[in-house]
C-alpha cells in the first residue's frame, strides 16, 4: 500500500474553498479533503449521535468531527481492523462501530474495544460490502456468500444464500414496513419477514443498452478470480443490468437501486421505471444512493454526483471540484452538507452560508 505512510501521517489535506458554483442552483462544492493519489473513499456513515462522519478506505478507516471538519483518529490493522481494506461502513443498535473488509471478514469497534468476525465464527463470507439494521435492532450483512442477520443480543449469525436471486450481495436496505432489500449481481432480493420475492432485468430493473455498450464478463459465480471491481471493457464504459451496486428505501415505501451501466431503477410496489443518462443523470453506472429528508436524491455515478430533485437535475464533476468523477460513497449529514467519495478523498457539498 504506497499511501499508506501519507495515510496514517498527513491526515488530512483541506484544499481551498473552490469559488466556482455548479450551474442550477446554490450548492456546490465547498471543500476538498484529500487522502492520497492511489486510496480509494469507498465507504460514508453519519454518525448523528457521536457527531462524527466514518469513511471506509482502501487503506483503513478515518473518523471526523462533523462539527470542526476535522480528523479524529485513524484505524488500521495496528489498531484493531481486521483488513485496511474497508467497503462498508455500518452503526448497529447498540452503536457499535462495524467495518466491512475486502478478504479480512468484519471488525467491530466501541469504546476502544475490536472483535472481528470470520466464517469460522458464522460470518458467510469474508469480504463484506454492506450492512443495514432491522426495526428489531439487528443488523443485515451483506457478503459475497449471501446475506447474514446477526443478533445483536446472542450474537449469533444466521446465514441466507439459497434464498437469494444470487450470492454476490452489495447493497441493503430495510423499508418501512420492515422488510429487506438485497442488491445483488443477479438483481434484487426482498424479504418481509416470511416470504422472498425477487427481481431482475428481464422485470424491469435497468434500462436497456441503447448505447450498445460491450457486456462485462465480471459478475457470476466461480468468479472470485476476476472480482476486480472495474467497470470498463477494452477501456470503455460497460452494461450489466442485473448487477445492483446499491440500494435505498424511501419513506414513501419506493425502492431505488443503482445498477451498472443501466441506471438508476425505481421500485413503485407494482413495477420497475428507470433513470438514466438521457433523462440527465451523470453517468449510468450508479456506485452509491443517498436521500434527503427534504426528498432529494443524490447519486454517486461512475461520471460525477447527481441531484435530482424529483423534477430537475444538477450535476458535479471533477471540473466542479470534485478529487475524480466514479463516486462510490454519498452520505449526508444532519445539517444538510452532501458528502462524497472518491479516488483521492472525499468532497464536501452544500450551500454556503451568507455572510453580511
Amino acid at each position: 500500500m504506497p499511501m499508506k505512510s501519507k495515510f496514517l501521517t498527513a491526515l488530512l489535506i483541506v484544499l481551498p474553498m473552490l469559488a466556482s458554483a455548479a450551474p442550477g442552483g446554490g450548492e456546490r462544492v465547498l471543500e476538498s479533503f484529500e487522502v492520497g493519489s492511489n486510496v480509494f473513499a469507498r465507504a460514508l456513515t453519519v454518525d448523528p449521535a457521536g457527531g462524527a462522519l466514518w469513511v471506509g478506505t482502501s487503506t483503513g478507516v478515518m473518523e471526523i468531527d462533523l462539527q470542526t471538519r476535522k480528523l479524529r483518529k485513524t484505524y488500521t490493522r495496528e489498531h484493531g481492523l481486521a483488513n485496511e481494506y474497508v467497503f462498508a461502513v455500518g452503526i448497529d443498535s447498540q452503536g457499535y462501530k462495524w467495518f466491512g473488509t475486502n478478504a479480512g471478514g468484519a471488525s467491530r469497534f466501541k469504546n476502544g474495544k475490536w472483535k472481528t468476525y470470520f466464517p469460522m465464527h458464522g460470518l458467510a463470507d469474508y469480504w463484506i460490502y454492506a450492512f443495514a439494521n432491522d426495526r428489531d435492532g439487528n443488523l443485515w450483512i451483506g457478503t459475497w456468500a449471501g446475506a447474514n442477520l446477526f443478533n445483536v443480543k446472542t450474537g449469533k449469525f444466521k446465514t441466507y444464500v439459497k434464498e437469494l436471486i444470487n450470492e454476490w450481495v452489495y447493497g441493503l436496505a430495510v423499508d418501512a414496513d420492515g422488510r429487506v432489500w438485497f442488491g445483488t449481481e443477479g438483481g434484487v432480493s426482498m424479504y418481509d419477514g416470511k416470504r422472498w420475492k425477487s427481481w431482475s432485468h428481464k422485470d424491469g430493473v435497468g434500462a436497456a443498452n441503447v448505447s450498445a455498450l460491450p457486456v462485462s464478463p465480471n459478475t457470476g459465480l466461480g468468479t472470485r478470480s476476476r472480482h476486480d471491481l472495474t467497470t470498463e471493457v477494452a477501456g470503455m464504459n460497460s452494461y450489466n443490468p442485473n448487477y445492483v451496486f446499491s440500494v435505498l428505501a424511501a419513506p414513501d415505501k419506493s425502492i431505488w437501486v443503482g445498477t451498472w451501466g443501466a441506471g438508476v431503477s425505481r421500485y413503485d410496489g407494482k413495477s420497475w421505471s428507470n433513470l438514466t443518462t438521457k433523462d440527465g443523470l451523470a453517468g449510468n453506472i450508479v456506485y452509491a444512493i443517498a436521500r434527503e429528508a427534504t426528498g432529494v436524491f443524490w447519486f454517486g455515478t461512475d461520471n460525477g454526483v447527481s441531484r435530482y430533485d424529483g423534477k430537475s437535475w444538477k450535476n458535479f464533476g471533477r471540473h466542479d471540484g470534485l478529487l475524480d468523477n466514479h463516486v462510490y460513497a454519498v452520505a449526508i449529514t444532519p445539517n444538510g452538507d452532501v458528502w462524497a467519495g472518491t479516488k483521492k478523498g472525499v468532497v464536501r457539498i452544500g450551500v454556503e452560508p451568507q455572510t453580511r
